[in-house]
């Protein structure tokens, strides 16, 4: 690989790390106390791409040990944001359901944020967030089956 391209592509994924640390402190400034981004995810999660998958397909999804998804989906659980019902499969694990209680706490963080997304828009005036959503969406798209196959 040459220099130029390593370096275009370690600055995107950079400014990509960047953002997103900077993101998740706004977000998790906006979450009630006791909830962290990591609880905000896995209903985000769960939301984006259909509930009812196992404890251990959104430990892999979020590259975490099934441990600390366990974890997390319990307090969850405590706070009434998931349900977890037996697998209708198999009978020995189980499948996670968001709650509407979990829906409602998702859609409350991120209106939340609206005055932080609204000074940020009067920023950006000008830069075409919904293109650039598409272009990373596709790059996201990419990458998720490639670390699928490597799974």
């Amino acid at each position: 690989m040459d220099k130029d391209t390593r370096s275009a592509y370690f600055g995107f994924f950079n400014e990509i790390g960047i953002i997103s640390q900077l993101s998740r402190a706004i977000l998790e400034s906006r979450l009630p106390d006791g909830m962290l981004i990591s609880h905000f995810s896995v209903l985000n999660h769960l939301i984006r791409l259909a509930d009812g998958r196992t404890p251990l397909d959104i430990s892999r999804a979020f590259q975490v040990p099934k441990t600390s998804m366990t974890h997390t989906l319990s307090v969850l659980e405590k706070h009434k944001l998931v349900q977890m019902k037996p697998n209708p499969k198999d009978g020995r694990s189980k499948n996670v359901w968001i709650t509407a209680l979990g829906r409602e706490f998702r859609d409350n963080a991120i209106s939340a944020m609206d005055p932080d997304i609204e000074k940020l828009s009067r920023q950006l005036a000008g830069v075409d967030i919904a293109g650039l959503n598409e272009q990373l969406a596709t790059i996201r798209k990419i990458m998720d089956v490639a670390r699928d196959k490597e799974q």
